[in-house]
């Protein structure tokens, strides 16, 4: 498992720069900013709720609560489905992960993917989706993942993250509110799936042959077919879907289909699919993953035919030699911090009380 260690050491400085970033725009950036800006009906939400989910830091599960809290606070159905396309499709934190192994390019594309992705789900939505819907009191309840205090006079889960909101007064006050957010709740959220995909990502590097992509090179869209079978109705948050990505491309996949893994996998799993069908109505979650499938495959052409492909080859050797060299002191001091701090999400997650 040296790939998987390798791969750890790389990331590790860049993860634990992303999550300090996520702590410190939730403690220094109102909710009601989102509130404010998603509340409307027209063409103009839905710009602002992909606008807004594009650098949010919460995971495939956590933001599930948060958009179902914005839709009963007013926002239109198709902002709600712009915000649950772009939140889990990126963050702040992937997009930096995703810097430090994909590269520049990725790093660049992903998050204009997401975006793009998410403006169309949201208009055809607001267009042709159901004209009538009632959000369930206890939508955000059931569908909170978040390993936080249990509120049962309200009945909800108080992820206090969901609202971005800090409550405490001061500069050193939301620095503390930030580095808890950042380096205890948000490893809380999706520590264990990042762990999950460093598993999955050193077993594919073990079991999965060397050329088994080899076998769909003139084939790109029996690949992303393959790719959005497998991503679509599993748990996979942005960050954790990286090692699996790069994995995937060692074995021959196409960076365009790696692509439709990145985009697939964070905006779709079963979770999100009941809870939009309850929620927004069955033509709604319809269109959501039409958009969300058409969209990842779109990206995933343009990035294998008409980009360059030297972006993407360099890019993923640069990344590769530099896992092959010795692990400075700073990345094993990162990969240590990290590993701690996810034994303590660990711990939080089964030791503290869940939502139910």
């Amino acid at each position: 498992m040296q790939e998987v260690l390798n791969l750890i050491n790389e990331m590790s400085p860049y993860l634990l720069l992303g999550f300090f970033f996520a702590g410190m725009m939730h403690a220094f950036v109102p909710g009601m900013v989102y509130n404010r800006y998603l509340g409307g009906k027209g063409f103009k939400s839905v710009f602002y709720g992909a606008l807004f989910g594009i650098p949010l830091p919460l995971c495939s599960c956590g933001v599930i609560p948060t958009a179902m809290s914005l839709r009963k606070q007013g926002a239109s159905r198709g902002a709600t489905a712009s915000f649950l396309i772009a939140t889990p499709e990126t963050g702040v934190d992937s997009i930096i992960a995703t810097y430090s192994i994909l590269g520049l390019p990725f790093a660049i594309i992903r998050p204009i993917a997401a975006f793009c992705n998410a403006i169309m789900g949201g208009w055809l939505i607001n267009k042709f989706g159901d004209k009538e819907e009632v959000v369930s009191a206890d939508i955000s309840a059931n569908t909170c993942c978040c390993q936080h205090e249990h509120s049962h006079e309200e009945n909800t889960c108080s992820c206090h993250h969901v609202q971005g909101e800090s409550h405490h007064d001061g500069f050193l006050g939301k620095m503390r509110e930030a580095l808890r957010f950042g380096f205890v709740e948000m490893m809380e959220d999706i520590g264990k799936w990042l762990v999950v995909g460093l598993v999955i990502a050193g077993l594919i590097t073990v079991f999965v042959p060397d050329d088994f992509f080899a076998l769909f090179r003139g084939n790109t869209q029996l690949s992303m077919l393959l790719v959005l079978c497998i991503a679509i109705p599993m748990y996979i948050c942005a960050t954790g879907s990286i090692p699996i990505a790069v994995a995937l491309m060692m074995k021959g996949l196409t960076p365009g289909a790696a692509l439709v893994l990145l985009m697939a996998g964070p905006a779709c799993n079963m979770a999100s699919i009941l809870v939009i069908n309850k929620a927004l109505g069955r033509k709604s979650l319809v269109l959501y993953l039409v958009s969300i499938i058409t969209m990842a495959i779109l990206w995933g052409h343009a990035v294998d035919y008409l980009l360059p492909a030297e972006w993407f080859h360099i890019s993923l050797t640069t990344g590769s030699c530099g896992m092959e060299e010795r692990a400075s002191w700073l990345n094993w001091s990162s990969t240590i911090a990290l590993g701690i701090l996810l034994l303590n999400a660990l711990w939080q997650h089964y030791h503290k009380p869940h939502c139910h």
